[in-house]
């Protein structure tokens, strides 16, 4: 039930801030009547559950976003460094780093974080052992990640304790 209430509230926030500045009393009471269908119909076909609307990594992800964008910053200043500085060593390199995150869609948010962050991409995802592959632009980058730092972060924001691990039914 948490859920579904919590699955409204996000789409009807959403519907208010696409709406722009209309807020009369009619616009409102449509925006909350299609909210509200839309969570009836989501309820129905079994997608409001924790990969459809993670609420479970809410809290985390107060203190993830903020941090994983400071490293985006810091990660587009090296990139754009080395396009600057020709004579700045690029190494590329391919390795693979552990995934410690317990759900599919903690997974994919630390996969989408490695990603986002430029100089580096998630190339292939091994569920069998939990790993990523990843390219990163520079040894320095790669180093980065190596030391897991983003990987303790991400298992944070999942906010899992005790649940199925992933594939599970």
């Amino acid at each position: 039930m948490l859920r579904h209430v919590s699955l409204g509230v996000v789409l009807f926030i959403l519907w208010l801030a696409l709406s722009g500045h209309f807020h009369e009393l009619i616009l409102i009471e449509l925006g909350v009547v299609s909210s509200i269908f839309v969570v009836w119909i989501a309820h129905r076909m079994n997608l409001a559950d924790d990969e459809g609307h993670p609420i479970q990594m809410t809290l985390g992800a107060l203190s993830f976003l903020p941090w994983l964008a400071w490293e985006i910053i810091k990660a587009n200043i090296d990139v754009a460094r080395i396009i600057l500085s020709p004579s700045l060593p690029i190494s590329p390199v391919l390795f693979k780093v552990k995934a410690s995150q317990v759900t599919e869609v903690g997974m994919v948010a630390y996969a989408n974080s490695i990603t986002l962050t430029p100089g580096t991409v998630t190339v292939d995802v091994d569920d069998a052992s939990s790993e990523f592959t990843i390219h990163a632009i520079t040894a320095e980058a790669a180093n980065e990640l190596e030391t897991g730092r983003m990987d303790r972060r991400a298992v944070r924001m999942e906010g899992v304790s005790g649940r199925p691990t992933k594939g599970a039914d």
